[in-house]
């Protein structure tokens, strides 16, 4: 018995998945959503009992919570390194992956991140890939809605001084002086901030059609609030983290017909298997999904399936069959260029109804 069960182990290789993103702080909630869609991925490709080398594969799911901080997260990022993991989901934030991918590339670790500000990709590094639309692809895209659909002619922007928020807000500026639209002001916020008046106040006074809000949800909801406190008429514009159920909960009904957002990928219910990874998900978790969560469990299985194909657990060679590659996903097509970008990135821009998330078209 003792030599059958030692036949078995050897007949198993253990992948450790690391997941890295926020599980505490007013972003606890997507990195729990993140954590959850590779947690789904995990357990189907467990049950599919995919073999490489004549070993099945089991996947174990390893989680750190990177806190949304570059410090902290480059020591979940050291200690990823330090305990073998090869594989990476995350991080969440742009501030957070940016250092860390340094870290990931000396430690030869294959990173899939939802960290969309340009630089996560400009480093040069082989094993990252960037699993949804970036900056640059949600900032024009809104800013071209802004102009086309919207109409407007002047807008506002505010960022929270974070990698992400400022590189949202960049891009979305950048395209709205080419769609003609002219930014009357620019203000700063921080991702801790809870009291937007004074902003608000001096936004007011120059009357623009639309503010864009280059920052997460927990800063966006009351900013709304006090928008509408305040009698600011214009528009809320955001990228994929205001794309969140987080925002109906803390800005109620303020937020209705008056947010809108570009999320990364096509709608879910008019995908072929959104509506089914959207049940499959509510039953195992007993909570909708939320921004990303399709996004991670696609990559998960784009990995498998690469390890699959190029014969090998090694990163170097997964990276190279996965870029050789492609996989048809849940929220999209996964084709990626030379720096780890999505060649075509499709990106959905919703409003709200209700309080829940209403998607309007997919580009």
């Amino acid at each position: 018995m003792l030599t059958l069960a030692g036949s078995a182990f050897a007949q198993e290789q253990v992948i450790k998945i690391g997941q890295t993103g926020p599980l505490s702080g007013p972003n606890a909630f997507a990195g729990k959503d993140n954590e959850n869609g590779t947690r789904l991925a995990v357990e189907e490709l467990n049950a599919k009992k995919i073999k490489v080398a004549g070993k099945t594969l089991k996947f174990e799911l390893v989680s750190e919570d990177d806190q949304c901080d570059p410090k902290s997260g480059v020591s979940v990022a050291q200690k990823m390194v330090d305990s073998g993991i090869k594989y990476v989901m995350g991080p969440y934030c742009s501030g957070v992956a940016i250092p860390t991918s340094r870290v990931y590339d000396d430690g030869s670790v294959l990173v899939s991140t939802v960290g969309t500000n340009p630089k996560v990709t400009d480093g040069g590094y082989k094993n990252i890939f960037r699993i949804v639309a970036g900056d640059n692809q949600i900032g024009t895209g809104m800013a071209t809605y802004a102009a086309k659909v919207l109409k407007a002619k002047t807008v506002a922007v505010i960022d929270d001084r974070t990698a992400f928020g400022q590189g949202l807000a960049a891009e979305f500026m950048k395209e709205a002086k080419n769609q003609g639209l002219t930014v009357v002001a620019q203000e700063y916020t921080t991702d801790k901030s809870t009291d937007f008046s004074a902003i608000l106040t001096s936004i007011k006074a120059k009357k623009p059609e639309v503010i864009f809000y280059g920052g997460y949800a927990p800063q966006a909801a009351p900013m709304v609030r006090q928008m509408k406190q305040l009698a600011v008429t214009a528009k809320m514009l955001g990228g994929d983290t205001l794309c969140s159920p987080e925002m109906g909960k803390i800005g109620g009904e303020a937020i209705n017909d008056m947010v809108f957002c570009a999320q990364g990928g096509a709608m879910l219910d008019k995908s072929t298997d959104g509506p089914a990874f959207k049940a499959k998900y509510k039953k195992r978790f007993n909570q909708d999904a939320d921004v990303y969560a399709a996004s991670f469990y696609d990559q998960a299985m784009f990995v498998a399936q690469s390890m699959s194909k190029a014969g090998s657990i090694e990163p170097e060679k997964v990276s190279m069959e996965m870029r050789k590659g492609s996989y048809k996903g849940v929220a999209a097509n996964y084709v990626y260029d030379d720096k780890g970008n999505m060649k075509q990135a499709p990106i959905t821009v919703f409003t709200f109804k209700n309080t829940q998330l209403a998607p309007l078209a997919s580009y």
